[in-house]
């Protein structure tokens, strides 16, 4: 990347703040070999647990569970308020706007977003002789084998899917996928449940061909005997199954455990229907609130809840799927206090659950304010472990496993960048928030695209500690401030990391600022 002159003054400027995240302490580094269960939800908001809410009208007795044995975050972040993006800096400790994926998400037939050579939490983990297991909902691509030679690419152009749909070959072994990126085992499905192909994958190979036609919503070819209300009671008997059969090994496992729900298609069991009394969105939350009981019961019946750190967090803030308005009306707010939805920038869409349960380690009950990202995962598992980290790897992944250990460390996360749908920036410095757009930069309102924007200031500047609502923006009151975190983020930009080490390059060039999107002409 070509710097200006004045973006080489702003690099200088910014480079104490890159030095701020520390590293964890020696004591904090001593190895460990806990057993780890990642849990995502899809589309879960803050508000949708009740630990988190104390007005939530949708039972999660299970999650609740986690935090009164565990520790809640109350300062977690995905880096993204959408899918895809949230699933590569889970798994790679890298912003995932580091990558060609600079807005938006991959569909069921485009090419692996993680390379082969890239650490993951899995192969880290599998170099630590853990047993490595994802289970679940992948969405970061694969190589999916054509009947004619060569691989599906959509490009994340879903109206593409359907026609490269019927030229995969479904006997054939798929490439670049999570057996390729450090798992052992692989059961699950490519992308998010509302798009094709709709097969379950056992490793390499569907565990049926795609024969027929299905829509859940969207048309693809689909297993004859695969439907959408399986997909999540299937992916949570596998997990357990997969507990069950190393619980007595003493080489310790990491699952990696994505789920489906309670993302589109919204698609609770029988059992479930109608039980949260609101809508059926309630309803799957408490499904999957479910599917977090059946784990943990797995863990106390093998008698190795002790012996495994859980984590449960989702990918993102809830969706308009879940017919907020409905929500709403029975006194429930999907993402607490906070503003916006899935796709925003705003908090709702990216602050989201955080809970760590890890017994004789994390004090039962414990809440800390300390700022956290999803993508800190791998450095903490590392230091856990013991595991080495190159330099060139991890490059924006922090342990949090002082905070975790009740150490009285200083705080090694001042500073977390989210993104929107549409790749706008937000980045964090303590309380402070500064959105590099006009408006939410996803679904809700103000929203690119569809209302007009061109009257609001470019950017958005919040004190989060007396505005946690994103209310009152303080942008033009504070423009040296606005100048430092501006500096902040084209510094961590232009570095290519976030945390001390060598400067490396990002794999394309990274737009700080995005134009701003005019409303489209409405239809006569």
């Amino acid at each position: 990347m070509r710097l200006s002159p004045a973006i080489v003054t702003l690099v200088v400027f910014a480079t104490p703040w890159i030095q701020s995240l520390s590293m964890p302490s020696a004591d904090a580094a001593k190895p460990m070999r806990p057993n780890m269960i990642f849990i995502l939800a899809d589309d879960q908001g803050f508000g949708d647990v009740g630990a988190l809410n104390p007005d939530s009208k949708i039972p999660t007795p299970n999650i609740d569970r986690l935090a009164r044995e565990g520790m809640i975050f109350e300062d977690g972040h995905s880096s993204s308020s959408v899918c895809t993006p949230t699933r590569y800096s889970v798994l790679t400790g890298r912003y995932h706007w580091r990558t060609h994926l600079q807005r938006g998400v991959l569909g069921g037939f485009s090419k692996p977003l993680i390379s082969e050579d890239r650490l993951t939490v899995a192969s880290m983990l599998k170099d630590r002789d853990y047993k490595t297991a994802c289970i679940g909902k992948w969405h970061l691509g694969w190589d999916w084998p054509l009947k004619q030679g060569g691989v599906a690419d959509d490009q994340g152009d879903f109206s593409k899917s359907y026609a490269k749909g019927w030229d995969v070959d479904y006997e054939g072994e798929i490439t670049g996928g999570p057996n390729d990126v450090g798992f052992d085992y692989f059961f699950g499905i490519s992308a998010s449940l509302d798009m094709p192909p709709y097969v379950f994958v056992r490793n390499r190979v569907p565990t049926e061909k795609a024969t027929v036609e299905k829509a859940f919503p969207r048309k693809g070819p689909a297993g004859a005997d695969f439907e959408a209300v399986d997909v999540l009671p299937t992916l949570t008997d596998e997990t357990v199954r997969f507990i069950n059969e190393n619980a007595a090994s003493e080489q310790p496992f990491f699952i990696y455990f994505p789920l489906n729900a309670p993302h589109t298609p919204i698609v609770p069991t029988k059992k479930w229907q109608g039980k949260s009394g609101i809508n059926v969105y309630g309803d799957f939350t408490m499904q999957v609130d479910w599917t977090v009981g059946q784990v943990l019961d797995a863990l106390d019946k093998n008698d190795i809840s002790d012996q495994t750190l859980v984590v449960f967090t989702t990918d993102n803030g809830c969706s308009p799927s879940a017919k907020i308005a409905e929500l709403e009306a029975a006194g429930h707010d999907q993402n607490y206090i906070y503003r916006g939805h899935k796709a925003d920038i705003f908090e709702g869409g990216h602050r989201v659950p955080f809970l760590v349960r890890w017994p004789g380690k994390v004090k039962p009950g414990s809440r800390t304010k300390h700022l956290v990202g999803q993508l800190d995962f791998l450095a903490t598992a590392a230091a856990i472990t013991g595991a080495t980290v190159a330099s060139d790897e991890a490059e924006d992944s922090v342990s949090f496993l002082p905070t975790l250990l009740g150490q009285p460390e200083p705080v090694v996360r001042d500073s977390i960048i989210s993104q929107s749908i549409g790749g706008q920036f937000a980045i964090r410095d303590g309380n402070w928030k500064l959105c590099v757009c006009p408006g939410s930069g996803g679904w809700s309102s103000p929203r690119p695209g569809r209302d007009d924007l061109s009257k609001l200031p470019p950017m958005q500047l919040y004190d989060l500690a007396t505005d946690p609502g994103e209310q009152t923006n303080l942008v033009d009151q504070h423009p040296s401030r606005v100048v430092k975190m501006k500096t902040m983020l084209m510094t961590a930009i232009v570095n290519g990391r976030t945390t001390p080490g060598p400067t490396l390059q990002n794999d394309t060039d990274v737009v700080m600022e995005k134009p701003i999107a005019k409303p489209r002409a409405k239809r006569k």
